[in-house]
């Protein structure tokens, strides 16, 4: 439900779903709302179980999302798969400033 408000938003602009328990399937969700929405600026989806499934749609979101330019990731379950899927989209996203992986389980491949 969340994710289909997102999709057809036009005026929020920092959304928190912090320890929300969203996990992969939830991250997956937003990161499809992403690809289309055009306002959204913060998003905090830390503390949600988010392993490298929902990390790699968001990773995939990041590369044509053009409004984003704060996303919280902290303390969620991303590994080196996800670390890189995000870092490989970072190279083309102009827009992202603020980025927070803190507390996750990167190693040092990631």
């Amino acid at each position: 439900a969340m994710a289909e408000a997102l999709h057809d938003n036009t005026t929020l602009t920092t959304l928190d779903l912090g320890s929300s328990e969203i996990g992969d399937d939830g991250a997956k969700a937003i990161a499809e709302a992403l690809r289309d929405n055009t306002t959204l600026t913060t998003l905090y989806l830390g503390g949600n179980d988010i392993g490298d499934g929902g990390a790699k749609a968001i990773a995939e979101a990041l590369r044509v999302n053009t409004t984003l330019t704060t996303l919280n990731l902290w303390s969620n379950k991303i590994g080196n798969k996800g670390a890189k899927a995000i870092a490989e989209a970072l190279r083309g996203n102009t827009t992202l400033i603020e980025l927070n992986l803190s507390n996750n389980e990167i190693g040092d491949d990631g």
